[in-house]
């Protein structure tokens, strides 16, 4: 563990101390990543819950003491991308891997030496004060106990928005996952709320199977069991022609065409949940695109508006309609965080939750 100095907030911004904070599998990509956006030194970490210390100039939404959730999609509320239902994009504040605060391209964080730290994804959770953008920062329901919260800020959000704001399941379809990690179990639970009538997880790990009922899936494929015999087949033999929707939530391309293999001609739809490596490229045949008929499309965060969705989910949440405990696999102290990064590498947890009180 290392002191930093974090500098007030300025215009726009608030500074929060941490409650807790989850560990990601977008924190190891780009804690393993060694061309850009990578940079270093940075502050990693990107769900998180949090009480606000202090607000800077023409921050009205929030005050001292308020419960509240970074999250690193922004929404100004403002512009024609946040005002649309379309989407979750904002055009002023865009989204990116930036290494700064968003308005005036600076850090406010430095080491004892002076050298200045980098941002990761408006947040920087990894550490017991951070400073956000109010964009990036939504007030939350304190009835949310802060464990579960934080996984809000985005592998809950992330899945359960995937299903059901960008695909939009509907309800009586079929739904194939690639992945059953917490992303792909978190897009099982959003299409089980929406109505989904069966629910195919595909992953090369068996025992993650077990686990996976909890969410909804069902049925399940691991690709090391069919010897020659591509998934994509297996599925369109399941599903008599394809799925409804099929979700790749690894972050490899080539999964995302065996999930577009997958899905039904005509209306199938594939959405890209998973993370791959910057410069990753897909290669579709022109003539299938055309010719079958499908959709192939991409979620960030879900396709939620923090500001307007996440109040929903909580509620759902807090009215026992949304799954969110069996998330959190373990909990433990923040200076023990190598372990939880251990943990989620070896595929033992979901979401390790880590305190940064003792």
């Amino acid at each position: 563990m290392e002191e930093v100095l974090v500098a007030p907030p300025m215009a726009g911004e608030v500074r929060i101390r941490i409650i807790c904070t989850s560990l990601c599998h977008s924190d190891i990509t780009f804690w393993k990543l060694k061309e850009p956006p990578a940079c270093f030194p940075r502050i990693l970490g990107h769900e998180a819950v949090g009480v606000v210390e202090s607000v800077g100039e023409n921050v009205t939404e929030v005050g001292e003491g308020d419960y509240v959730l970074p999250i690193f999609v922004p929404d100004c509320g403002e512009c024609t991308d946040c005002r649309s239902e379309k989407s979750n994009l904002c055009s002023v504040f865009p989204f990116g891997i930036y290494p700064w605060m968003p308005r005036d391209k600076t850090s406010r964080f430095t080491d004892c030496n002076g050298e200045v730290l980098h941002h990761f994804l408006h947040v920087s959770s990894f550490i017991e004060y951070t400073v956000v953008d109010i964009t990036n920062l939504i007030k939350i329901n304190p009835d949310i106990p802060p464990s579960k919260a934080c996984l809000f800020s985005c592998g809950i959000s992330t899945g359960v928005g995937a299903a059901w704001r960008t695909a939009k399941v509907e309800k009586g379809s079929s739904v194939v996952i690639f992945g059953l990690g917490a992303i792909g179990l978190a897009v099982a639970e959003g299409a089980k709320m929406c109505g989904a009538s069966r629910i195919i997880g595909v992953d090369t790990n068996p025992d993650k199977f077990e686990l996976a009922k909890k969410f909804g899936v069902s049925e399940f494929v691991n690709p090391k069991d069919l010897g020659d015999k591509p998934v994509s087949q297996v599925i369109l033999e399941m599903t008599d022609g394809g799925a409804d929707y099929c979700f790749e939530c690894v972050g490899f391309a080539s999964l995302v065409q065996a999930a577009f293999a997958s899905c039904r001609k005509g209306w199938g739809k594939t959405i890209i949940v998973g993370v791959d490596k910057p410069g990753a490229t897909l290669v579709f045949n022109s003539f299938d695109m055309l010719q079958l008929g499908k959709t192939v499309m991409g979620s960030l965060y879900g396709g939620l508006k923090p500001k307007s969705h996440i109040p929903i989910l909580i509620q759902r949440y807090l009215d026992k309609e949304l799954n969110v405990d069996h998330f959190v696999t373990h909990e433990m102290k923040f200076e023990d965080i190598n372990k939880a990064f251990d943990l989620l590498i070896q595929g033992k947890s979901l979401r390790c939750v880590m305190w940064m009180d003792n």
